[in-house]
This record gives structure tokens, C-alpha cells and sequence, in this order.
């Protein structure tokens, strides 16, 4: 099959991430009809073994997808424009509501609103947890894997980096004994180096130029942000939690209902929820500096979560048959995903716990968060009651059960 043109390929790309809504679920399974099933770009083999390999690779499995599609069909350029279509119709979005949120979030009847869209955020996270469970957990080792990260996060707080390097390391050790099929072509070494070499280096130019000019703040950010794009396996749920306790308890950037109305708004825009760290550095940017350290923010964020992607496929693309026919990889990946399925957990618990309550403090013997049982609050009960029977009983989707339950929690407020 020749190339398809640049014109075509822009519109479709360009339509993957107008309509890139609810999750990396529903974003598969978008590109999967639209490149394989209503024209033949990619064979059903090609586009699982690219599903494989972008599971395996850290970041937005369904922006990696993208990407590597992209590039299949028409080299780098063709990435580069395919991963870009996926991420900035949502990246503006995001950009807009941030600030939009910066100026007017702690209205009253704002903040009422949000109270819908945070009992809507229960809901989607235990949606996700119940999916990623489904698929992951089918041995009894996996569910170990699972309830050993729930209890590290809940009852420890260890770090999330820890918990993800040990489920791999675990995964790879049991394989120790399986070997690579023979006769599969890689490429070039020095291809390899100066694809690492090139993108690396755009990766860490901003970094070191705010290192020259002694930006502090921008400067922790991306090098956590960078951390971030390291260890985001399992999509963005998975990381979530380590996110929120960086940004919240540990550097104090914005608050844990900023956190969690992040999540909201992240949820109802196209494009991969990791997005959610550009509507971060955006509020915390504008804590620090008004509007042009919250646009510096937000950029920043942006160009260290996914520069890496692009450097993760253009590397590893070449080497996808390699990749999918090896063993440990394979078992690497099957140990990570049955231990997101206790971060996941984790999250949905902590958020639960930070919507129904306001108070809420970490226990003295570890960091299980305790709730002041007398701070409850009935209306956000209610209000993920309602979330619960329309999404997970009538099937509604989250756009439209966001809209019901922020109008009805504004109803409310008013009353």
C-alpha cells in the first residue's frame, strides 16, 4: 500500500483528536476503526503489536499508538504530526479552562458546581479500576501483585517509582528462564544512538536553559514533570496519586481540591488525561507569577510529558518485532499492570475519602488518611449516589452525568 497523502492523513489524524474523548479505552478503539477498519493503513497484526509495544513503553499508551502509526505510514514527520494532532486540540482546551479556573474556581457557585464534578471523578476512577482489574487479574499472583501496591501506597505512602521498578523487576525475574526467537532484523546501532542523542537533547533543552538562568520554580517543575514521563506506566490513573502527593503535600503548588478538579475538567477534553499535568503547572504557575508564569508553566509541562513519547517511539519502534517476542518485556509488563490495579485502588479510595469528607488526615503510624467522621457531607453522597446509577446503571456517559451532577449540586447550593 502506497503512503497515504499529507492532506489525508492530517484530516484523519486531525478528526482522532477532535473526538479523542473517554480515555485511553475509547481512543484505541477510535484509531483501531478508523486505521484499520475504514482503510486499510494499518493490518489488525501491525496494530496490535504497536498496542503491545506502546503498553510496554512509559507515557499515554493511545498518544504513543498515535504516534507510531504516524510514523509507520510516513516516517518521523508523519509522527511528529500525528502525535501533535492527538495532543493539542485538548492541550488549548486545557489551557483555557485552567485559566478560565485560575480567575473565577473559587467562586461560590463555582466551587457548588464542582462538587457534581468530583462526585462524577468517583465514579470514572472506580470505572477504571473495574476495567483495568478485568483484564489484568486472572492468577492468583496477580491479585497479590495488586493487593501488595494497594497496602504499600494506603498504609505506607512508598513511592509510586518504587512500587512500579519492584512489580518489573518481579515480572522479569520469573521469565528469567525464556529466551528471544532468533532471525528478527534490528537496525542499525548508530541509528539507535543518534535518535536517543537528538531527542534527548530536545527533551532536556528547556530544562537546561532555565538551569543557566536560574529559574527555580519552572525548574523543579519540569524536572519533576520529566520524573512524571518516566514512570507513567498504566496511563495517567496510575500515577495519579504520586502526582497529587508531590504537587500537594510535598511542594504545595495547589491544593487537594485543585487536585481533584484538575482531574475533573482533564476528563471532560480530548486528548490523553495525562493532560491533567499541563492544568497543573498552569494553576501553580499563576500562584507564582500571574498569567505569564502560568502560560511558561503550562508549556513546560507540556513539552516535557510529551517530547519523551516521541523519543519512546522513534527508539523503540524500530524494534517492535524484537520487543513483542520478548519473553521478560512481556512478564515485566504483566507484573506492572496487576500492580497499577492496587494504585488504581489506592486512588479511588483517596478520592473517595477527600470528596465525602472535609476533613481528612493521615494516621500517626503510617499514611493511611482517616476521616473526620463528623465533617460528612451528605450532599456529595447524594450527589455520587446519583453518579453511580446513571453511569454505571444507565450507562450515561461522563460528559453529560458531569453536567447533571454539577447542575444538581448548584440546585443545591442555592436551596
Amino acid at each position: 500500500m502506497s503512503a497515504p497523502a499529507w492532506g489525508m492523513l492530517t484530516r484523519i489524524f486531525g478528526r482522532i483528536g477532535l473526538l479523542s474523548f473517554g480515555g485511553p479505552a475509547a481512543q484505541i478503539a477510535l484509531m483501531h476503526r478508523e486505521l484499520v477498519e475504514e482503510r486499510p493503513w494499518l493490518s489488525e497484526a501491525a496494530y496490535l503489536r504497536a498496542l503491545s509495544l506502546c503498553m510496554l513503553l512509559p507515557g499515554p499508551e493511545a498518544m504513543q499508538l498515535a504516534t507510531y502509526a504516524g510514523w509507520r505510514l510516513r516516517g518521523i514527520a508523519g509522527g511528529l504530526l500525528a502525535g501533535l494532532l492527538f495532543v493539542v486540540p485538548g492541550a488549548i482546551v486545557i489551557a483555557a479552562l485552567a485559566l478560565g479556573y485560575a480567575f473565577y474556581g473559587q467562586l461560590p457557585l463555582v466551587q457548588a458546581a464542582f462538587l457534581g464534578i468530583k462526585a462524577a471523578v468517583i465514579i470514572v476512577v472506580f470505572q477504571a479500576l473495574r476495567k483495568v482489574a478485568g483484564k489484568a487479574l486472572h492468577e492468583l499472583q496477580g491479585w497479590l501483585l495488586a493487593l501488595l501496591s494497594f497496602l504499600a501506597l494506603f498504609l505506607f505512602g512508598l513511592p509510586f517509582p518504587l512500587i512500579i521498578l519492584t512489580a518489573g523487576l518481579w515480572g522479569m525475574l520469573i521469565n528469567a528462564g525464556s529466551t528471544v526467537p532468533e532471525n528478527i532484523v534490528t537496525p542499525p546501532k548508530a541509528h539507535s544512538l543518534a535518535t536517543l542523542l537528538i531527542w534527548s537533547a530536545f527533551w532536556a533543552a528547556p530544562l537546561a536553559f532555565l538551569w543557566v538562568t536560574d529559574q527555580s520554580f519552572l525548574l523543579q517543575l519540569g524536572l519533576f514533570f520529566s520524573k512524571l514521563a518516566v514512570v507513567t506506566f498504566g496511563g495517567a490513573y496510575a500515577v495519579l496519586a504520586y502526582m497529587t502527593q508531590t504537587v500537594v503535600q510535598d511542594y504545595g503548588w495547589i491544593t487537594t481540591d485543585q487536585m481533584i478538579d484538575a482531574l475533573g475538567l482533564a476528563e471532560t477534553t480530548p486528548g490523553p488525561l495525562i493532560l491533567v499535568t499541563e492544568f497543573v503547572a498552569l494553576l501553580a504557575g499563576f500562584a507564582q507569577s500571574g498569567i505569564s508564569g502560568a502560560i511558561a508553566a503550562g508549556l513546560l509541562a507540556l513539552w516535557v510529558t510529551f517530547t519523551p513519547c516521541f523519543l519512546w517511539i522513534f527508539l523503540a519502534g524500530p524494534y517492535l518485532e524484537r520487543i513483542s517476542a520478548q519473553p521478560r518485556l512481556a512478564g515485566a509488563l504483566q507484573a506492572i499492570t496487576a500492580a497499577v490495579v492496587g494504585v488504581i485502588a489506592n486512588l479511588s479510595l483517596w478520592f473517595a475519602l477527600h470528596v465525602l469528607f472535609a476533613d481528612v488526615t493521615p494516621n500517626a503510624i503510617g499514611a493511611m488518611p482517616l476521616p473526620i467522621w463528623s465533617s460528612f457531607i451528605p450532599a456529595a453522597a447524594g450527589l455520587t449516589l446519583l453518579g453511580a446509577v446513571l453511569m454505571l446503571g444507565l450507562k450515561r456517559g461522563f460528559v453529560s452525568t458531569m453536567a447533571l451532577l454539577a447542575l444538581t449540586a448548584l440546585g443545591l447550593s442555592m436551596v
